[in-house]
């Protein structure tokens, strides 16, 4: 909250400033069209004051003022015009020219922000009306003398009026895309999210109908064990709920940029295995081994990307286990630096089913197809540069491997 404090502090100070500048230019150009008025002719002074004015105060009082540019760029752009119009000679010595100069440049200034600015349907007639109006300003003091000069001299007037629009629209295109980057971002992170919450919720789900299936054989001649079970029901059920609020709080900050760091839910990482394997073995018959090769010091040098890819690998694979390889007498999870230090491997593998499956059926066996877990995985991992593999292991079982370079995957640490 400091810094967000001191950050608003130092923008509204500078708001303040900048709108201290455009008042006071605003008042000299007041001050100004008065004192030289009668010199130059009162309608020229009434222009120029005008579009200094408007200028000015669109910019200071920026974006209270953005509702109402558009009327303001048309008055600016027909009083020009008018002025243009109406002001005849005013002799070698007036200042006319300094005061057409002036308003050229509070003019062009308008243009810039039109198009930077304006919707598109809005902003084009008006960036041709401004420009139209300031490129003929040097028509009022009278310096040309066949139609093709003044045609030459308001042509090269224009070019002002070209920059600007010109520049005007690069950051215009850079904040499209700019914004355009940022719905990608959001939309990529709300479906590896998705992925997520599938993932999570899919093994915790399953974990319910393997237990469920338990408390249904053993129900009726153990009733002992029943409450046990659903003991074990209910505490998978409630990490599914977690799962799925941590994910919805995460999607949420996602989309709203976020909050406090502390208050953000932390992504999974290695450490949290330890707990995938440990509800995974409370819910099975199966002897599940888990290898973490790591010390704490190397778990904590592990990017983030790597760290929570690795957590949702073991997750998928285990989940498949229970899903398709449920009599599967042996798990074994590996978690281990490899290639000298610069990769992270992960591997999941299943022994030979030799446990008997009972008359509850198996998991997955109502037809219902798989997700999309593996795929999504396999592009996330892809894209951290890594590989993933899925095959019959050496021993008859089925392995899940992948490798995860450290050194291409980023440098932030957990």
């Amino acid at each position: 909250m400091g810094r967000e404090s001191g950050h608003g502090n130092r923008y509204g100070s500078w708001r303040t400033a900048v709108r201290a500048v455009c008042g006071g230019a605003a008042g000299l150009a007041v001050v100004g069209g008065l004192a030289v008025g009668s010199a130059a002719g009162w309608v020229a002074a009434v222009s120029m004051v005008v579009a200094v004015g408007a200028t000015l105060v669109t910019v200071g009082w920026w974006p209270r003022t953005r509702a109402r540019l558009g009327a303001t760029a048309a008055v600016v752009a027909v009083v020009s015009a008018v002025a243009t119009v109406l002001t005849g000679d005013a002799g070698e010595d007036s200042p006319l020219g300094v005061l057409m100069l002036v308003e050229f440049a509070a003019v062009t200034a308008l243009v810039f922000v039109v198009t930077r600015f304006a919707p598109a349907p809005q902003g084009v007639p008006l960036v041709l009306l401004l420009s139209a109006a300031g490129s003929t300003v040097i028509l009022r003091v009278g310096a040309y003398e066949s139609f093709l000069e003044a045609f030459g001299q308001c042509a090269f007037m224009g070019l002002g009026a070209i920059g600007a629009t010109l520049v005007g629209g690069y950051l215009r295109a850079l904040d499209a895309r700019r914004l355009n980057s940022v719905r990608a971002a959001r939309r990529s992170q709300r479906l590896e999210l998705a992925r997520d919450l599938h993932d999570f919720v899919a093994h915790d789900v399953s974990g319910i109908v393997v237990l469920a299936q338990a408390a249904q054989l053993v129900g009726a001649e153990q009733p002992e064990r029943l409450m046990p079970l659903l003991r074990q029901i209910e505490a998978a059920g409630q990490q599914a709920l977690r799962s799925m609020d941590r994910t919805v709080r995460m999607l949420g900050d996602a989309d709203t940029g976020g909050g406090e760091a502390e208050d953000r839910p932390r992504t999974y990482g290695l450490e949290d295995i330890t707990d995938v394997v440990e509800r995974f073995r409370s819910s099975g018959r199966a002897e599940v081994r888990l290898e973490l090769e790591l010390t704490a010091e190397a778990i904590a040098r592990v990017p983030r990307e790597v760290a929570s890819t690795a957590h949702r690998m073991v997750v998928e694979a285990l989940t498949n286990v229970r899903r398709h390889a449920r009599t599967a007498a042996t798990v074994r999870v590996r978690v281990a630096l490899e290639r000298r230090g610069n990769a992270l491997a992960v591997s999941v593998v299943n022994g030979v089913e030799a446990l008997s499956s009972g008359s509850g059926g198996h998991v997955g066996e109502d037809g219902r197809r798989g997700g999309t877990g593996l795929l999504g995985l396999t592009e996330r991992i892809e894209a951290l540069g890594g590989t993933l593999s899925a095959g019959p292991d050496a021993g008859g079982g089925w392995r899940t491997a992948a490798v995860l370079p450290l050194a291409d995957a980023g440098s932030t640490p957990r």
